[in-house]
């Protein structure tokens, strides 16, 4: 399985999620946005894929980085090759990042699964057939009848319910929303969020990831009377100290790290010095499905849970490999979009999820992405 081509198409397609001057997505007219597939080839016809923002693999990370290390080597030896790529970061000045790092890694997990006509789930350990997943909202907005209120995320809230979420996760208001960041605002959707679905229904707050240890606390505090499973991201991941002080500080679990740098190596530290309760990795952040398992059995070697962030096949894969995770985050959610709407360069959903709250495991091989080439093939704009 030697590796013959590392290339890329980015192709044009319609989306209505509109991204904020602080990088976080809400609905808005429908518009075009590029996206890249990368795909690596073998001497013998194999082929993996992975779908990321063009930005991340852009064509001087794939001369200077990406193709130096894959080609002429076997597509088998996917942790040498990972480690070969890590060893250029350094001196990369930042260009070539953990996110594109991950973009080849999944490629080359793909590309194993397709040949051995496995999921890459099963080709991982194969722990689970389905698990339950959780909404995760949008950050909240000034958009009427949106979630611009505590009663709108009430609102929507009982539709997710219905929908047959058993949990929900709320993403508040953080700037430029005009009155960001509020812990009374906070506070206030929380509890209209727990009354609005009950004592039955698991709730999670993903905070604004700038408030101070005391705001933190405060919130924290009001999270353990609403009977929540977690607080997320309340304050600067940079400062494990903080993270310490408020995880010792609550009764409320402490989940982190989820945008911090450093792989595995960095979520190592935050176990061994106590910095929170419940681990978190996402394989585009962590560099990888590799690292991210890494994170997962660290976790599981003391006995703590790593909740994976963020949706998509590579999570999801992740998800269906480990026991020490509860949920699969399913999302970003919001009143004015349909997430069960399929991506026009998809010809299925690759978590849909059934009227008990349950997203199954894909069976295709790889990654168990359907993708629609045909779409792909018409609306490429350039080939790297």
């Amino acid at each position: 399985m030697i590796i013959t081509s590392v290339s890329v198409d980015v192709f044009t397609h319609l989306t209505r999620r509109n991204v904020d001057s602080a990088g976080h997505s809400h609905p808005g007219e429908e518009k075009e946005t590029k996206l890249a597939m990368l795909r690596i080839r073998t001497e013998n016809g194999d082929v993996g894929y992975a779908f990321g923002p063009p930005e991340i693999i852009r064509k001087h990370v794939l001369d200077a980085f990406v193709r130096k290390v894959l080609i002429g080597k076997n597509a088998a030896d996917r942790e040498r090759l990972w480690q070969d790529l890590t060893h250029w970061q350094r001196g990369s000045a930042g260009q070539l990042t953990d996110r594109a790092l991950a973009l080849v890694e999944q490629a080359l997990w793909d590309l194993l699964g397709r040949k051995f006509d496995m999921p890459v789930y099963k080709l991982l350990g194969g722990y689970r057939d389905k698990v339950l997943a959780y909404g995760s909202t949008m950050c909240g907005d000034e958009l009427e009848g949106g979630l611009a209120t505590p009663e709108d995320y009430a609102r929507f809230a009982e539709t997710l319910v219905q929908r047959g979420y058993k949990a929900i996760k709320l993403h508040t208001w953080m700037p430029p929303v005009s009155f960001a960041p509020s812990p009374k605002m906070d506070i206030h959707a929380c509890a209209a969020v727990r009354e609005a679905v009950g004592p039955e229904i698991d709730l999670m707050l993903d905070g604004y990831h700038w408030y101070s240890r005391t705001d933190a606390y405060k919130i924290g505090k009001e999270l353990e009377r609403l009977n929540f499973a977690w607080i997320e991201e309340p304050m600067p991941e940079e400062s494990a100290e903080s993270y310490a002080w408020l995880s010792k500080n609550l009764n409320i679990p402490v989940l982190g790290p989820e945008t911090l740098s450093g792989k595995h190596l960095s979520r190592a530290s935050w176990v061994k010095n106590d910095v929170c309760d419940i681990l978190r990795a996402g394989v585009a952040g962590v560099g990888g499905i590799s690292p991210c398992m890494k994170v997962a059995h660290l976790a599981e070697s003391f006995g703590m849970n790593c909740e994976i962030h963020g949706n998509g096949a590579p999570n999801l894969a992740v998800v269906g490999a480990i026991k020490n995770c509860d949920w699969y985050e399913r999302g970003l959610l919001h009143p004015f979009l349909e997430y069960d709407d399929v991506p026009s360069y998809l010809n299925n959903l690759i978590d849909p999820m059934d009227d008990e709250g349950y997203v199954h495991l894909p069976q295709r091989p790889g990654l168990g992405e359907d993708i629609n080439f045909d779409y792909i093939a018409n609306h490429t704009v350039e080939r790297l």
